[in-house]
């Protein structure tokens, strides 16, 4: 090991108590004291004595920016994470400390090392550099790193996609997007990079962005309980901290987080229901037996997905002409079916002078190019090819428009796979086969474009998947403006969720697999991407019957909801396990379709908040400290609670019920008080399901698919014991006039005296037929509505429900009398 720091011979023990807290691995130095300073706008920039430059400084009143660049010259201030120009608020400056409007503070620490602590509105400390680890960086190599100090029970979430338990203190991650076909529980890195995460203690939280594309790393404690770390193997040290202002809560934060990045439109409602998929259906007459076996078998789908195979060669944006001869007519039959079709489109163009999609990418200098300006090939599933460079804005607009072929002859969303990039090894690779080595994606020294900022994949490979996914949001929203695109990709970065779902990747079809769905996909939702799901069953082979239909339970109320299975698979379509597990898959998809109303309502929230559908318990319950380690159950939006089975052989489970609501049995109506335990009976053909005492929430009757949601009556279900209150937001389920006011949201209170309706002229859209309380123990002795008896009640004593048809939707009170 080798210092760079120099200190005087008094504060020889001080070196060495940093010495030995910086890594063996390079030498980091530290970026000194303060040695001047000059105020800014929104805060001050710093000079330290190792030559480095700080900028310290406010986002919002509640966010803290800090940026420091070893070299002392500031990159231009742009990111592809977030969404328009880095904000900037006001700052207050008094000596060694920046106050924002709100209150928040920054307190400068100058000698003998600049170390920064930051308060929130109230005066509590947020976060602060540990002194025995400063800010520090390698002038030779680029890395930069800084430390923190932590409370050993601070817990953390977030970071994307990780395959750790749902909280990752003492965990230790690497941020490079990278193809882990099969990955087990505890691998690392993954599909998604998202540098971001959320601190919870003692019920308070803050959120902290570190702002760099480059290879990265957290240590949440893993090394040294008493800090926390993080650096990159280049580029400045850029990070925000999210105080949550007086509130702090994860609610709070991640607004905040939402408000920085970027938060998506509303997902077309077809985007919502059920998908079906698999590697590959191979013809298209297998494509319409499907769709015909599902309206068939009365079991509800909306989107089937066309691999890789349905293509000429693995030609992107082309069609296999002995196979499927006759898309149009395909797509046509499956639209009047009440389908949707999806196909998938990887960046890899086939190197073939006579594809006219190469001729025209490599006339308009649009693929990446090798440090000596030719152009980069590599080896996907056409062969040798080239990759267009999505940094640049031309070749973005060059690859989205490529999306008019597809479109004209009727397909309806697109899948990214293949772009964290992954390629595979050339024919005369001899080295060995590292799942993870560089054989496996671009090499680190290829260029790209970067926006007018050139820079080496090194720099740009993390933000390759999240380019991608907007060049084809942005071109499908430039063709087709009328409609909300579906884009659905395997890498990202932070701000994804400005352009597209996202999905787990090439999963594994075991319990284990299963299990991780639920802490993998509530972290990526806390990281700021709440259309996220999981290949039912699993990806990478076949599932037994009993952990399907358990799959199927558990992702039929996750935001995005897919089977899919690679091509060696057994048959992975509802009804390939025989009549009884068919029955258990219906039933889940069902489920599916009769919460869609609840569901689509959480979108359109997560667009206005940045909440997202999919919740960690701690996320609505953060002082309950229970709650911030349930590993397999999940919220869904404020009101449902989610406890899927995914143990094998298991009829029933312990279910755990956050401290500070009462919880009703979606099956049976029984009570459960918040902040305890029960076990709760669990059969093959039941998935444990809960709602919030006080919740009102929309259910549909039984459809199809989406578009004969329009049709069906809607229920308010009350779930009685506790005042609340419940809004279902409706529009025309796809275009952008929802944003104009074309749209209605109903809006439902319980208290005292009984349940009031607010419900506004009805433009066409899902009426409300009926109102339904669940958790009685008893039938009223009468129900009025609007003051009159109502005479067609009828109570359900095994399930405590009382139902109310409505034979008009413009009422304004119901009232029980006992």
């Amino acid at each position: 090991m080798r210092c760079t720091l120099r200190f005087p011979v008094a504060a020889c023990s001080a070196c060495v108590l940093l010495c030995a807290s910086l890594p063996a691995d390079a030498a980091l130095r530290s970026v000194g004291k303060v040695v001047a300073s000059r105020p800014l706008d929104d805060g001050l920039e710093l000079r330290t004595s190792s030559g480095a430059r700080v900028r310290v400084g406010f986002a919002t009143p509640d966010v803290v920016r800090v940026r420091m660049s070893p070299t002392g010259r500031f990159d231009a201030d742009v990111s592809y994470a977030i969404e328009g120009a880095p904000p900037r608020a006001r700052a207050v400056v008094a000596k060694q400390e920046l106050r924002s409007a709100s209150g928040a503070r920054i307190v400068i620490r100058h000698a003998p090392e600049l170390a920064i602590s930051v308060y929130d509105s109230a005066g509590r400390l947020v976060v602060a550099d540990d002194p025995a680890r400063p800010m520090a960086f390698n002038a030779q190599d680029g890395a930069i790193e800084t430390s923190m100090r932590r409370d050993d029970y601070e817990l953390y979430y977030g970071f994307g996609e990780k395959t750790f338990p749902m909280s990752r203190h003492q965990q230790s991650m690497v941020m490079w997007n990278a193809d882990v076909p099969d990955y087990p529980s505890g691998h690392d890195p993954s599909y998604q990079a998202i540098p971001f995460f959320i601190a919870l203690h003692q019920g308070r939280s803050y959120g902290l962005f570190f702002n760099n594309t480059w290879r990265s790393w957290f240590d949440m404690g893993k090394q040294d309980p008493h800090r926390y770390s993080f650096g990159a193997k280049g580029g400045e040290l850029d990070y925000y901290v999210f105080t949550g202002g007086l509130e702090r809560t994860p609610a709070g934060v991640l607004r905040d987080y939402t408000a920085l990045t970027g938060r998506g439109a509303l997902p077309p409602l077809w985007a919502l229901g059920y998908h079906q998929s698999r590697w590959s259906y191979m013809n298209q007459e297998k494509v319409l037996d499907v769709a015909r076996e599902f309206r068939r078998r009365r079991i509800p789908a909306d989107v089937l997905y066309l691999d890789i195979d349905h293509m000429d060669g693995f030609r992107v944006f082309t069609w296999n002409g002995k196979t499927f001869p006759e898309p149009k007519k395909m797509l046509d039959s499956l639209h009047a079916q009440g389908f949707r079709a999806v196909t998938i489109v990887d960046p890899g163009i086939k190197r073939d002078p006579g594809f006219a999609i190469y001729r025209s990418g490599r006339a308009g200098g649009h693929f990446v190019k090798k440090p000596d300006g030719s152009e980069l090939h590599a080896k996907v599933w056409p062969g040798i090819c080239a990759f267009p460079d999505f940094t640049s804005p031309a070749a973005r607009t060059w690859f989205g428009s490529l999306y008019q072929s597809a479109l004209d002859l009727g397909v309806d969303g697109f899948w990214n796979d293949m772009n964290e990039p992954g390629v595979f090894p050339p024919d005369d690779f001899e080295g060995p086969e590292i799942p993870l080595g560089p054989q496996r994606t671009f090499p680190l020294d290829v260029r790209h474009d970067g926006d007018g900022r050139p820079g080496s994949h090194a720099q740009y490979h993390n933000v390759y998947g999240l380019q991608m996914a907007r060049a084809s949001f942005e071109g499908l929203t430039k063709l087709r403006p009328e409609k909300r695109p579906m884009v659905l990709t395997r890498a990202g970065f932070a701000g994804v969720q400005r352009y597209a779902a996202v999905w787990t990747g090439d999963n594994s079809p075991t319990w284990e697999g299963l299990a991780l769905t639920i802490p993998m996909l509530a972290n990526l939702s806390v990281s700021g991407v709440p259309f996220v799901g999981a290949d039912v069953g699993g990806f990478m082979g076949s599932p037994g019957a009993e952990l399907h239909a358990r799959w199927m339970q558990a992702a039929a109320l996750t935001p995005y909801f897919r089977t899919h299975s690679n091509d060696v698979s057994k048959p992975r379509e509802p009804w390939a396990f025989g009549p009884e597990f068919e029955r258990i898959s219906r039933a889940a998809i069902e489920l599916r379709y009769q919460l869609l109303p609840y569901l689509y309502t959480l979108f359109e929230e997560n667009e206005g908040t940045g909440s997202p559908p999919m919740r960690p318990l701690w996320f609505d319950y953060p002082a309950d400290p229970r709650a911030g380690l349930v590993e397999d159950q999940f919220l869904l939006g404020a009101d449902l609670l989610v406890a899927p089975v995914v143990k094998e052989g298991q009829r029933s489970r312990e279910v755990y019920f956050p401290r500070g609501a009462a919880w009703i049995d979606w099956w049976s109506g029984r009570r459960h008080k918040g902040g305890t335990s029960a076990k709760i009976d669990a059969p093959l053909d039941r998935l444990p399901l809960f709602i919030r005492a006080g919740a009102i929430v929309p259910v549909s009757a039984p459809v199809q698919h989406t578009g004969e949601l329009r049709d069906a009556p809607l229920t308010l279900l009350v779930a009685t014991g506790a005042d609340g209150t419940g809004r279902v937001f409706q529009d025309a389920g796809d275009g952008y006039a929802y944003r104009q006011g074309q749209s209605r949201t109903l809006t439902a209170r319980q208290d005292g005296m009984g349940v009031r309706l607010d419900v506004p002229a009805n433009a066409g859209y899902q009426r409300v037929g009926a109102v339904e309380f669940i958790g009685l123990s008893s039938p009223p002795a009468g129900v009025a509505i609007d003051g009159r008896a109502a005479q067609d009640a009828t109570f359900d004593a095994a399930a405590r429900r009382l139902r109310i048809p409505l034979a008009d939707e413009n009422v304004r009170l119901l009232q029980l009398r006992p």
